[in-house]
């Protein structure tokens, strides 16, 4: 009897786990494919904005980018995928800046972890959905994001290098205030000193 019921029990399980099967393939044969006819349907493709596909720097419309050559990018890059070469410049009002020389990216050791993206503090970074970076050879992997011309820095205005030429004075100015002091005091000290050194004598 208990053999009977085993059986029968057995059966109906198997029965509801095969209409379930066959309810999930009957949802799935009425589902709309979606399958991509690529390359035939490139020009239809809907790629999302959220894609990571290839790491760029963000240019204005007067072609100039936020890079300031901090270098945090590139120190957060788990793989060391970018590399910054920098130069020193001078300005218009005779000061130094360190400017991007060379933002190098190599595409085939990124792992889009967008470290890089999310720790710029100058927002420069971003990562495109082009996703069509197929090449023979590694080296054209290899990529210089900073590919347009650097424009040139803005002259200065009357203004600037008056202010400018004001600071270096006032830099000049503190700088001897500060010497002459410690020369004061040091003589003040060694004045001191010899009149201590005369009354002990005198003793």
């Amino acid at each position: 009897m208990g053999s009977v019921k085993d059986y029968f029990s057995s059966l109906g399980k198997g029965i509801v786990s095969l209409v379930k099967g066959m309810e999930v393939t009957g949802k799935e044969f009425v589902t709309p494919k979606i399958t991509e006819r690529y390359p035939e349907d490139r020009e239809e493709m809907k790629i999302p904005e959220r894609f990571r596909a290839v790491l760029e720097l963000k240019y204005d419309d007067e072609g100039r980018h936020k890079c300031i050559a901090c270098g945090i990018c590139e120190r957060n890059c788990p793989n060391g995928t970018i590399t910054i070469q920098t130069k020193m410049v001078d300005t218009p009002d005779g000061k130094k800046k360190r400017k991007l020389d060379n933002y190098i990216y190599d595409l085939g050791s990124c792992t889009f972890c967008q470290l890089c993206v999310t720790s710029c503090p100058q927002d420069a970074l971003k990562f495109s959905n082009d996703f069509e970076q197929a090449v023979f050879t590694r080296s054209k992997l290899v990529k210089k994001l900073n590919y347009l011309p650097e424009k040139e820095e803005p002259a200065p205005t009357p203004e600037q290098l008056a202010k400018a030429a004001a600071e270096r004075e006032a830099k000049i100015a503190a700088a001897k205030a500060a010497a002459a002091a410690k020369k004061a005091a040091a003589a003040a000290a060694a004045k001191e000193s010899g009149e201590t050194q005369s009354e002990n004598k005198e003793k």
